[in-house]
This record gives structure tokens, sequence and C-alpha cells, in this order.
């Protein structure tokens, strides 16, 4: 029997939040949900070896990104995405992140689909 993906999620709107938890959870998935870098910094510091795969939201308010959780997922050679309405608006860093973009608004399943898709390449 093979262990479900554990995907690792960072969204800071609520609806937006409950919805991936939602089709991640259709999907089989198992769940860690965080609203801020903080608390996703320290998911990963407890429990990376039990992630496959996370989705960021790029804008998580006053100013901040997902920059510094997509920069330790990449040191711990965890797969992810990132989920943003307009990287226009942000600096030429998160640019330079190796990742797939699913641009907002996108269906829940569709995101989570790629989660899957990019823990398994």
């Amino acid at each position: 029997m093979t262990k479900p993906c554990t995907i690792l999620l960072l969204e800071d709107e609520p609806l937006i939040l409950m919805d991936l938890e939602f089709a991640a959870e259709d999907r089989g998935c198992a769940v860690l949900s965080t609203t801020t870098c903080e608390a996703a910094l320290d998911l990963l510091a407890t429990c990376s070896q039990d992630i496959d795969v996370a989705v960021l939201d790029v804008s998580l308010g006053k100013g901040r990104t997902c920059f510094p959780v997509a920069q330790e997922l990449e040191r711990l050679r965890i797969p992810f995405i990132l989920h943003s309405g307009d990287l226009d608006r942000h600096d030429e860093k998160i640019r330079e992140l190796r990742a797939q973009l699913v641009a907002k608004p996108a269906a829940a399943d569709r995101v989570i689909s790629s989660a899957v898709i990019a823990s398994t390449n």
C-alpha cells in the first residue's frame, strides 16, 4: 500500500485555503495548512520528511511573499508550485524560483492535481 501524498498549503485567504484543503482531501492527500511563512517554516523544521509537495500563495499580505518558504523547500528538495494572481507585483526574486505557476483564479482541484503531478517528477 502506498503512502498518501502529503501537501503543505501556504495560503492567507481562508476561503481559498479551505477550498484547497477539500480538494486535496478528496484526492486522498494528507494536508498541512498554514497562513504564514513563519508557521510554514516551523512545519518544515518539524516534519519536512513527511511533506511530498507544497502549494504556495505568492502574496501573503502586508508586502510579504512566500519566498523564504520557497527557498527552504528548494534547499530540502521538496517540489512546490506557486499559486498567484499577479506575479508582476512582486520583485524579481520570485521569478527566479524554479516552480510551476498556477495562476489565480484556478479551480482547487486543478491546483491540487498540479501539485500531485509535481510531487512525482
